[in-house]
């Protein structure tokens, strides 16, 4: 008898390992075909690319500001916070006053200036797959047989180009930490800003991905870097992913796996986490419940986003206050969430109201809140999820950039599942989700030292 019952706990152990790596084992790369598609309106047989790149400049009439005013001027009946309430509840009301009023009453009187800020770099735009694509596009001016490298930023949600201004000349400058420069593409992504949303359903991650992949060779660059957070870190892994032969190197400030090998992986790690990670940096991920529940404070919109994405959009299109307390909120708590204590929700101290105001604008004067929010029904649909995409291994060069505050970390352990060459994993005591903003030099220090590892590598 006891022969018998070791024989079965052999076959339970045996299939349950065999169920494990059913689960986990490297996925191969799927035929990319699949992620082509038409996004535009219409019938696919009545459209022609066009293949010009267009400049683009930003440019809204004095009627359109004027109406703003108006409406900035209409303040609903506010509900005041409760009593010894910061931002527990939301957006404080108390809070959103003072930003309407500086708002309406002195970055609207400087608008032309703003405007003029914001076409500070080349805008152009292009045709990709049936929408109009906005990038910016800056060129280093360096002299010849300076070596140049193509890197394409990539931003997020609530985000968007006016992540990376801060950034962009550090890039393109010659500097005593880098024999290059950076030529640099920062695009909208679609339904995002300036650039068209898609008419047809599916537009998720790896469909932007491919897109993302077409500007680069339109504009002229077979090979290139890419860096990226929020969404823009699962494009950039996505490009990295099926395009190996094309990216040098992929550097995240927001490095995740949906895989059944990184949850399990992490959990084993949370009863033995010095093994897997430095002491001084265990609780960028540890204790596990802690930041379950963190996860699950700041997650409701996004239940939201990618169940009914056209409700709350049409809550917010066209609503300036709305919109504000919506995406202002996630820049006071994903920057930090101890933030939720502040009367002022520590807005001002890494960011400017006008660079926080830049971004809700181009929300607000592209109409585009809807879509925008469409990626995370597309993206967490059960289709695009079923694709398992990060079971596929890339050998691309790749780094993380890990902050502090970051909504969600990942064991390195667990990442070399997916990126087999892992180059750099760099923790940071500060910082949160809009690092390429809040924190520019530090991004771009992270990002230099990881180029210059690849480069050398050659």
């Amino acid at each position: 008898m006891g022969y018998v019952k070791s024989l079965v706990f052999v076959a339970v152990v045996a299939a349950s390992y065999m169920y494990y790596r059913n689960l986990t084992a490297p996925l191969p790369l799927p035929p990319l075909n699949q992620l082509e598609q038409y996004w535009g309106p219409g019938d696919a047989k009545n459209y022609k690319e066009d293949t010009a790149i267009k400049p683009f400049k930003i440019n809204y009439s004095n009627d359109t500001i004027h109406k703003l005013r108006t409406k900035l001027n209409d303040v609903p009946n506010l509900a005041k916070p409760l009593e010894g309430v910061a931002f527990q509840y939301g957006f404080n009301s108390n809070r959103l006053q003072e930003i309407i009023t500086y708002w309406k009453t002195n970055y609207l009187a400087k608008w032309d200036e703003r405007e003029k800020f914001l076409n500070q770099f080349p805008h152009f735009k292009t045709q990709i797959q049936g929408l109009d694509i906005h990038f910016i596009h800056v060129k280093p001016k360096v002299p010849a047989g300076t070596k140049i490298l193509p890197i394409l930023l990539l931003h997020g949600w609530p985000g968007s180009v006016r992540e990376f201004y801060d950034i962009i000349p550090m890039l393109t400058t010659k500097s005593e930490d880098k024999n290059y420069v950076f030529e640099v593409i920062v695009p909208s992504l679609p339904g995002y800003g300036w650039s068209q949303g898609a008419s047809k359903q599916g537009m998720s991650t790896s469909k932007i991905a491919l897109i993302m992949k077409k500007l680069m060779n339109r504009i002229g660059h077979e090979q290139f870097y890419v860096q990226g957070g929020d969404w823009g870190s699962l494009i950039g892994n996505q490009i990295g992913t099926f395009f190996q032969d094309n990216v040098k190197g992929i550097h995240l400030n927001m490095c995740g796996l949906q895989s059944t090998s990184a949850m399990l992986k992490t959990f084993i790690a949370s009863f033995m986490p010095s093994v897997f990670i430095e002491k001084e940096y265990v609780d960028f991920y540890f204790p596990a419940l802690p930041k379950l529940k963190e996860i699950i404070i700041e997650s409701g919109y996004m239940h939201l986003q990618a169940t009914k994405p056209d409700t709350i959009g049409a809550a917010l299109v066209g609503n300036p206050i709305g919109l504000a307390a919506y995406i202002l909120e996630k820049f006071s708590t994903w920057t930090n969430p101890t933030y939720r204590q502040l009367a002022d929700g520590g807005l001002e101290k890494y960011f400017t109201l006008d660079s926080l105001l830049d971004n809700i604008m181009i929300y607000y004067l592209t109409d585009t809140i809807t879509t925008s929010q469409r990626i995370y029904y597309e993206t967490f649909s059960v289709q695009e999820m079923g694709l398992q995409f990060d079971r596929i291994q890339t050998k691309v060069p790749a780094a993380c950039a890990k902050f502090k505050y970051e909504l969600a970390q990942t064991v390195d352990w667990a990442l070399r599942d997916h990126f087999t060459n892992l180059v750099q994993s760099n923790h940071f005591q500060d910082g949160g989700h809009f690092a390429a903003m809040q924190l520019p030099a530090v991004i771009y220090k992270d990002l230099v030292q990881f180029v210059n590892k690849v480069e050398n590598q050659k």
